[in-house]
């Protein structure tokens, strides 16, 4: 993923809305969601959901598709992926990431 994508996704990302409707996308899977269900669900009015949604879609975050006279919105997993792997590309100075217990964490604090 090319940094002028990663900040796209990450800015679409900054708003506790949008971010709600994208999480909300994710949980559903493939099979995704119309926007009256995504309405209902996170009580977003149908005009500022469409809003989100659009800015979800430039960045990539939302696909969009027709299913009779529905429009069906799911999560893009493989941006979802390209953004994980664009931010974790250089950790752990390059070597291979061991997930560490929080209990044997010692830069964790108290989590």
């Amino acid at each position: 993923m090319e940094t002028k994508n990663a900040i796209a996704a990450l800015t679409a990302l900054a708003s506790s809305s949008r971010l709600g409707v994208y999480r909300l996308l994710v949980q559903a899977g493939p099979e995704g969601m119309t926007a009256g269900n995504i309405a209902e669900a996170t009580n977003t009015p149908a005009s500022t959901l469409s809003f989100h949604l659009k800015e979800l879609g430039h960045a990539g975050l939302v696909t969009s598709r027709q299913e009779g006279r529905f429009v069906i919105y799911s999560a893009s997993y493989a941006t979802m992926n390209e953004l994980i792997g664009f931010l974790t590309e250089n950790c752990c100075q390059g070597e291979s990431c061991a997930v560490v217990p929080a209990s044997d964490c010692t830069t964790c604090g108290d989590k």
